[in-house]
Parts: structure tokens; sequence; C-alpha cells
């Protein structure tokens, strides 16, 4: 049977997709096909590698994101994406998608463009960082000279890039829509952080269908993007979230 693994995009709430996997093989299921997004496609390279849960937990914990050795000197943001290619050299080492155990797919925008692209041969670390790089945060990553940055832009959740491969599909949503009263909107960039995040949820809503499991904690709503602290709390979340749909559905 072939059975696809999608992975959303979500910052540190990817860590729910370290959950998931653990709940995953914890029910005797083994993915076939991966496809992912921003912290998705990072998590989803790692399990195709043959990575395990608890290496890719401890790789998270201790990756220093916003170190200062990481700040960004005359590009488009903060913290420069291509520093963080030192730290997935060793655990990814073939640093190509051939190398892997497990065919992947992840998803990329072109930056100029507007096209989202997708990668799955050839070097994978650098398209790993592009698909990963939050827009404003983190700098685009260019690659045959051509600049990329964060896959969820456009497409944060690539379930249709299992479709014509995978016989089921198992979707982990990390990145729910925040329920907010409008007192908490206070300032204008309170309101263009609230488009994009209903424009990423609307358009991955859309493929929830697509889904013949889907993993979708609403609990991680009360979490940030780059929640950094939270790391524990939201492994419990998507590992409870995980198991206990896996354990309905043997059911």
């Amino acid at each position: 049977m072939s059975l696809g693994l999608a992975l959303s995009g979500g910052g540190i709430k990817g860590v729910a997709h370290i959950a998931a996997i653990k709940a995953i093989e914890e029910h005797g299921l083994h993915p076939t096909h991966i496809a992912g997004t921003s912290a998705g496609a990072i998590i989803g390279a790692l399990y195709a590698q043959g990575v395990s849960w608890q290496d890719m937990l401890q790789f998270v914990k201790e990756i220093a994101v916003f170190s200062i050795k990481r700040y960004a000197r005359n590009k488009p943001g903060f913290i420069d994406s291509r520093s963080f290619y030192k730290d997935f050299l060793p655990i990814l080492p073939h640093d190509s998608f051939e190398g892997l155990r497990i065919p992947l797919k992840i998803t990329a925008t072109e930056l100029i463009k507007g096209h989202s692209t997708v990668f799955d041969s050839g070097a994978l670390i650098m398209p790993l960082l592009a698909s990963a790089s939050f827009p404003g945060v983190f700098t685009p990553v260019s690659i045959g000279g051509v600049h990329y940055f964060d896959g969820g832009v456009i497409n944060d959740f690539p379930v249709h890039l299992l479709a014509s491969s995978c016989e089921d599909i198992i979707g982990v949503y990390t990145n729910p829509l925040p329920a907010i009263d409008i007192g908490d909107i206070k300032h204008s960039f309170q309101v263009l952080s609230r488009a994009y995040d209903i424009n990423v949820s609307h358009r991955a809503v859309d493929k929830f269908d697509l889904c013949d499991i889907l993993i979708c904690p609403e609990e991680l709503s009360a979490y940030g993007t780059f929640s950094m602290k939270s790391i524990q709390q939201i492994f419990d979340i998507g590992y409870k979230a995980a198991y206990t749909e896996l354990a309905h559905l043997k059911k």
C-alpha cells in the first residue's frame, strides 16, 4: 500500500509533526511518500532520511535559531537563512533528494515572479532553507540564480503533491487559525498579520478533504510561529492529537 504523509508549515509548531510521526510509527504505519512545506519540509526531510523522532526533537531543541551570529547584513531579513546550512549538513550528509530513503517533495515560493515551485531532486538543504524562510524574518535563498522564500505563502499544505502516487494520505496541519476578539486588534500590523493568517488557513482548509486521515491539533492556535520556549508543550499537544485520531480510526 502506498501511504502519503503531508506536513504543513507552522514554524516551531512543526514540532507537532515530530510528535505525529511518533504516533504514526506506534500504530505500525509506514509512509512511502512525503510532501512538506516550510517546517513540514524540514521535518519531512529528516524523516525521509531515516532520523528517529527522538533525534529530530533533539535537533530542533539544540539549534540556535536567533543567535546573533546568524544576523543578516545587507540582506532583506533579520536572520541569514544560509547560515543554517552547516547545522543541517551533519544530519543530512548526502545533501540530495536522491540520498533519502523515502521520496520527498517540498515547495518554496519564487520571490520575484510569485510562483510556487516544487523541489524533488538534486541538492536538498538549500531548498529546505528556502521553503522555511519566513518572510521578513529570514532572508530569501538563491538557488540557481533564482530567489525563493517561504513555501507556505502560496501552498502551506501540499497534500495534492501526493494524490497521484498514494492510495491513502495522512495530513498533519499545525497552523489552525487562532481565535481572536476584536479587542485584540489594536494596531495596523495586527490587521495585516490576521489577513496573512486567514489567507494561509483558507487555502489549507480547502485541501482537508484530500486527506484520508487528518491530524489538526486545534490547541496549537494558542502558540505563535516562534514560540521557541514551548517546544515540549507543542510536542505533547501534537502527540495526543495524532495518537487519539489514529486510535479512533483503528477502532
